[in-house]
């Protein structure tokens, strides 16, 4: 187990490999010989952990949190939450009409993988691959993942449901929190370019799917009613109650919500 004395063990060992002083160290992070002292020491009561992870960087190291809870597992408690929020999501789908079905599962030529919910509208020939985070860690793997799911959706519901989709939407679901909002505010580039839509735009398209969409969804995990407390597992068998095959339509049909 790491504590604040091996944190402190740590900084020392490596600021000696590398020739540097304490006085020199703290100048490369923009920090005095003594916050150095303190924190090698393990006196890092009043040090915040950005300054801790500026300090490691500067020694080519990085730091990595581990949480311990007295009352539980903590992954046990991060799932719930996640299970929450993906409630939520797919009752918000179905409330305008999408069929939703969880943990779709996908292997094509080497890619394997899980899309959290798949959703279909067959009147308006619309997909919708949503990816449900409550929290937003590594974006770059996020982003990789998603554009796979949204590229494959075609393909596995023609296999599965035996239609093909003329449009896919691509919606990243995150908590309706502010650290959700600053983290996509400071990765505004990049989320900018490849998941434009936000709330209303997202909101209209899941209204009425028409062509294409990617963006970002803000939902709440606060429960109302019992929809919340539908297990991942329960979610998935009512998907099997609808039919397994949605009939093709013909040419001529009319797109429109029946």
């Amino acid at each position: 187990m790491v504590n604040d004395r091996t944190v402190g063990r740590v900084v020392r060992i490596l600021r000696r490999r590398k020739g540097m002083t304490q006085r020199q160290l703290g100048g490369a992070c923009g920090l005095s010989q003594g916050a150095i002292s303190k924190l090698e020491a393990g006196r890092i009561d009043h040090t915040t952990i950005e300054t801790v992870r500026i300090v490691l960087s500067r020694l080519n190291a990085e730091l990595s949190l581990q949480i311990f809870w007295r009352e539980g597992i903590i992954d046990r408690l991060l799932d719930e939450r996640h299970a929450a929020l993906v409630g939520q999501t797919a009752h918000q789908l179905r409330r305008f009409g999408w069929v939703v079905a969880p943990e779709v599962s996908y292997s094509e030529y080497g890619e394997r993988g899980s899309i959290d919910l798949l959703g279909s509208r067959p009147a308006f020939g619309a997909l919708v691959v949503v990816e449900v985070k409550t929290d937003l860690i590594s974006l770059e793997a996020t982003l990789r993942k998603l554009d796979e799911k949204a590229r494959l959706a075609p393909r596995v519901a023609r296999e599965r449901l035996g239609w093909q989709a003329s449009s896919v939407g691509c919606v990243l679901v995150l908590l309706d929190e502010s650290t959700a909002r600053r983290r996509v505010a400071r990765h505004a580039v990049v989320l900018d370019q490849a998941l434009p839509a936000r709330g209303r735009a997202v909101s209209r398209w899941i209204r009425q799917p028409a062509g294409s969409l990617a963006g970002i969804w803000f939902l709440s995990d606060t429960t109302s009613g019992n929809w919340a407390r539908v297990s991942v597992s329960q979610m998935r068998e009512r998907s099997c109650e609808s039919p397994v095959l949605t009939p093709k339509l013909p040419p001529s049909s009319t797109r429109g919500d029946i």
